[in-house]
């Protein structure tokens, strides 16, 4: 049973993927709060208006086609509390890992806690999938003539399981890594 409902807080998260100039791409996260309510707080000269986000943030990744991260860019347009974004150079820990199995646990031992920023880390997520959307998609579909990609996507998801309907259905017209392709043959 629902009763009537009063908005209270409305979270945005919007990750746009860009093909760069230089052969790179860069993978930017953006997340605000609002309120539905003027918001007392004593950091922000009293009160949070209206309208005003009570947080916005951006988290921006610049990748290679291997997922490995060349530079991380952080902005606090709007915080809570003016300490918040003497954290930003923190990020910078994260240049050098990849966005593999394991990336969001090697994430949280850096940055975790006190080290980051919760709401930082939450964009990882969204970033992550936004990252694999745009360099292994296209118009053309999928970048299945890449093996390095193929073999990334094989068993990512249910609808993705080698023996599955899609990637029988798609083998042929799938560049595979060997060892993929000679289980899809014998299987």
């Amino acid at each position: 049973m629902s009763g009537n409902r009063r908005l209270l807080h409305t979270r945005h998260v919007v990750c746009q993927g860009f093909a760069l100039d230089n052969g790179l791409w860069e993978i930017e996260g953006r997340m605000s709060d609002l309120k539905s309510f003027a918001m007392r707080n004593p950091d922000r000269g009293g009160e949070i208006p209206l309208g005003e986000p009570l947080h916005d943030i951006t988290l921006a990744l610049t990748l290679d086609a291997e997922l490995r991260i060349h530079a991380v860019r952080v902005a606090m347009d709007a915080t809570p509390f003016k300490s918040c974004a003497a954290i930003t150079g923190a990020f910078q820990a994260l240049k050098g890992l990849r966005l593999l199995p394991g990336f969001s646990r090697q994430a949280k031992e850096l940055l975790g806690g006190v080290k980051g920023c919760t709401h930082l880390l939450e964009l990882l997520a969204p970033i992550a999938t936004t990252a694999y959307q745009s360099l292994w998609q296209s118009e053309n579909g999928y970048n299945g003539d890449d093996p390095a990609v193929t073999g990334f996507l094989i068993n990512s998801c249910h609808a993705l399981a080698e023996e599955g309907e899609v990637v029988q259905g798609m083998a042929a017209q799938l560049a595979l890594p060997e060892e993929l392709a000679t289980r899809l043959v014998q299987g």
